[in-house]
């Protein structure tokens, strides 16, 4: 039996000795690359964490210690470690795990994460409530892989510095992403010093002596503060956390076991709270997420062998299309300009980093900087467009309606990842961006059909002066589209793509192909339905939309966003404005979080497969239907 094979739950882990760590890290590292070349997941982040994963559960008590990651995607060890060593077989399938930190999956996830940033906060809450309760358990949150960028976090340690509460630790795991690569023998050593209890006890001792001492005791103890800042901002430039009331220690090797061990063990003893500072290597273990982090950051089935996709090289993402297409822009307007959050490889504008430095702004996982930095640079008469997955734009709802939509400022916002996005589930699903754009005066908001709409809509956008705007597209590979003979993209302007006169779709962005398809099976079958491509979703085409639905045909509107608030409550909106009594029903997302899985399966269970919206539009159309409605393509 192997001694992975051993771990079912922290419990077991105490079992082993120190010296049994370091080859079940290495044990539990390739588990982790095996599974995730087949499951596809965050393998790099994960593969750098593997020993803090460890030492933690080896000195702490999961679950009664309150253990939060941040950011979720380094937690594998984790996962496998308390009690899903088996489960983990099958991450990120329908049924199967989460990839990241989750409550309803197992008690030892203290906390839900999927954005980044909140493990300070939430950790400080659960601190809070031990202490009013009476209780004495840990409360640890590891923040990793530039979480410390988002302005939440030092929130969070700005108010944990002024609590002082004990038993409060956080772990600084600094992968070379983030902040500094200060590790030697001199840290580590003071590390070592300065977390052992009779160092702790003379440190007290002689504080309190100096204030005893007649007259000179303030001087003294205000030369003391002095000479102690002094020595360790030789070695240690971030006395910023002592600053902020932490004690801090590191940094220190995150890949050395036996002292992670010893260092965790120390500092539980420590009063107040306390910043442990450990460097790691992104993708240790695994050579080629080592040389390169930012492929291996997120994956989908590869050969881990040699590092190569297992997918055929395919045809360019919506993503792809936007990078090249914002590259044609800003080779002919020089006020363009890019601005992301920790997103530049995801979002397509790589290569628009490369070609055009100056003008591209990554700044870290910031979404709300992001959003009130690209304000300014429009209020001085700069183009910028911010990239960002529609999830994580979220985070930024006031800095769009304050900064930007109240000011009319032309920000012109790309949302990545609109709708279902699959593996990575609830947290990242892209299901409300419809919904909360479309309720913020002076906003515009799009939706492409097609790469050809998509670089249309961006020229739209280039163009629009009058205030922000969005465009939202899916994941994955975009549909090709032809370029002409179709009208031109105008903020405010659908399409009508095809007649019909037993029912109307109208249909967003990634559903018009979907309903196409489904008016062509049902045609077959004796319906005949239009499909109306709304390209705007706000301003919605009103005047198109109520000549289709002036016959009297029933209305299904379909959306791969949320059905409140959503898409589907301005087209009503346009029909009883007009007077319009028609049959209507909306097919969208629905009102739950909807969970993991691949996205073609997923849409299939939400009706948003060609089938689906057949189904759904024969029982629209109720006896007309050329027969029963079938069941799902």
């Amino acid at each position: 039996m192997t001694l992975l094979e051993r771990i079912s739950s922290p419990a077991d882990l105490k079992k082993l000795s120190i010296g049994d760590l370091e080859p079940l890290a290495c044990e539990m590292r390739q588990y982790i690359i095996d599974v995730v070349s087949q499951r596809g997941g965050h393998l790099a982040s994960s593969l750098g964490a593997v020993e803090i994963a460890l030492a933690v559960h080896y000195v702490f008590d999961s679950p009664r210690d309150r253990i939060v990651w941040d950011v979720g995607h380094q937690s594998y060890a984790h996962k496998i470690i308390t009690g899903r060593r088996e489960a983990f077989r099958e991450l990120r399938t329908r049924k199967g795990i989460s990839g990241f930190p989750n409550r309803f999956e197992s008690e030892c996830d203290s906390f839900g994460v999927g954005h980044a940033s909140t493990a300070i906060s939430a950790a400080l809450g659960m601190a809070v409530s031990r202490d009013l309760r009476g209780e004495d358990h840990y409360c640890v949150s590891v923040v990793g892989d530039g979480a410390l960028t988002g302005g939440l976090a030092f929130e969070g340690i700005n108010q944990a510095g002024h609590l002082k509460r004990n038993r409060f630790i956080i772990i600084l795991n600094d992968n070379e992403m983030s902040i500094s690569r200060n590790v030697g023998a001199l840290a580590r050593y003071l590390t070592k010093i300065t977390t052992k209890k009779i160092y702790l006890q003379f440190e007290a001792d002689v504080w309190e002596l100096l204030g005893r001492v007649p007259k000179a005791g303030g001087r003294a103890r205000r030369l003391a503060r002095r000479m102690k800042e002094s020595i360790k901002n030789l070695v240690v430039p971030t006395i910023l956390f002592e600053e902020l009331g932490f004690r801090y220690f590191g940094p220190l090797d995150g890949h050395d076991l036996p002292l992670l061990v010893e260092t965790l063990t120390e500092i539980r003893g420590v009063p107040g709270p306390v910043l442990l500072h450990v460097m790691t290597k992104k993708g240790k273990g695994y050579c080629f997420a080592e040389q390169n982090a930012e492929k291996f950051h997120g994956v989908g089935s590869f050969h881990a062998g040699t590092g190569g996709s297992r997918a055929a090289a395919g045809s360019p993402t919506y993503s792809d299309v936007f990078g090249a297409a914002l590259i044609e822009l800003a080779r002919r307007d020089e006020r363009v300009v890019a601005v992301t959050a920790a997103m530049t490889e995801g979002t397509g504008l790589a290569p628009f980093a490369r070609e055009f430095p100056n003008r591209f702004f990554d700044v870290g996982i910031a979404e709300q900087h992001a959003v009130t930095f690209a304000a300014g640079l429009a209020r001085e008469g700069f183009k910028p467009f911010v990239a960002i997955y529609s999830t994580f734009l979220q985070r930024a709802f006031d800095q769009l309606v304050h900064d930007t939509a109240l000011q009319r400022l032309p920000v012109r916002f790309v949302l990545d990842r609109a709708g279902i996005v699959g593996e990575d589930g609830p947290t990242h699903h892209g299901a409300f961006d419809l919904s909360y754009l479309r309720c913020v005066p002076n906003m515009a908001v799009m939706a492409p059909r097609d790469a050809a709409d998509l670089r249309g809509m961006l020229e739209a956008a280039l163009a629009h002066e009058s205030g922000p705007v969005a465009i939202r597209f899916p994941r994955g590979v975009a549909v090709s589209g032809d370029d002409g003979g179709r009208a031109p993209v105008a903020v405010g302007k659908g399409e009508l793509l095809r007649v019909g006169g037993d029912a109307v779709i109208v249909a967003v962005g990634s559903m018009v192909v979907p309903s196409l398809e489904a008016a062509e099976a049902l045609a077959k079958e004796g319906v005949s339905a239009a499909v109306i491509d709304a390209r705007s979703v706000k301003p919605v085409d009103e005047d198109l939309i109520a000549s289709a639905a002036a016959g009297g045909a029933p209305v299904l509107i379909v959306e791969e966003s949320a059905v409140q608030g959503g898409f589907g409550e301005a087209v009503l909106d346009v029909l009883a404005s007009r007077g319009l009594r028609n049959a209507v029903a909306a097919a969208g997302l629905p009102d739950r979080f909807v969970p993991h899985g691949r996205r073609d399966e997923l849409l299939v269970e939400l009706g948003l497969s060609p089938g689906g919206i057949a189904a759904r539009v024969k029982a629209l159309v109720g006896p007309r239907a050329g027969r029963a409605a079938g069941g799902d393509s």
